[in-house]
């Protein structure tokens, strides 16, 4: 795994440059990511891989699926994987990608796994809480593990702040058995 992600950084941070430049960020980060839908798509993930189309067949694929969401950049950008027999890395590309375009508008993103769905009030508070201590702006994901039993883990970039039940109780017996 690691290994495409090493391959798709190099491409995703090529074409973060060529949005950025280019003032397109938020429209690159959409078309980004419906190339990395359509790319899992086991149906498009077949032709991708059929030896039998070439790139241009495979490039208008695309444009058929996608249709006006490509622009010029984009389209070239399909072009260059496509003949590099790179396109299915795409959601790895998209993945780093949006990571650098998190980093470019000063966002961070927190995973917060609680025991319970979070109400909408705890969620700001832990976002204006998280925002605070970060300095950034937080998008949340947010999961469910009723094994934690109670309170949540977020996790912020490789950071982690544990304030679960099972946490607390672990972190409990560590300290008794010292």
């Amino acid at each position: 795994m690691a290994e495409l992600a090493t391959i798709a950084r190099p491409y995703a941070e090529a074409a973060f440059a060529l949005a950025r430049d280019g003032g397109a960020l938020p429209k690159w980060a959409e078309t980004m990511s419906l190339l990395a839908a359509v790319v899992a798509d086991p149906k498009v993930a077949g032709a991708v891989d059929n030896p039998k189309l070439s790139s241009t067949q495979k490039q208008s694929l695309f444009t058929t699926v996608l249709g006006d969401k490509l622009d010029a950049g984009t389209t070239q950008f399909v072009k260059v994987l496509l003949e590099a027999d790179r396109v299915k890395l795409l959601p790895q590309i998209n993945e780093h990608f949006q990571a650098l375009k998190r980093d470019n508008d000063n966002v961070a993103r927190a995973t917060i796994v609680s025991a319970f769905p979070l109400t909408d009030q705890q969620r700001d508070e832990l976002k204006g809480a998280l925002a605070k201590r970060y300095g950034r702006q937080i998008e949340t994901v947010e999961e469910v593990d009723a094994s934690l039993l109670g309170g949540a883990r977020i996790l912020v970039g490789d950071q982690v702040i544990d304030r679960s039940v099972v946490g607390q109780l672990n972190k409990m017996s560590r300290q008794i058995k010292a």
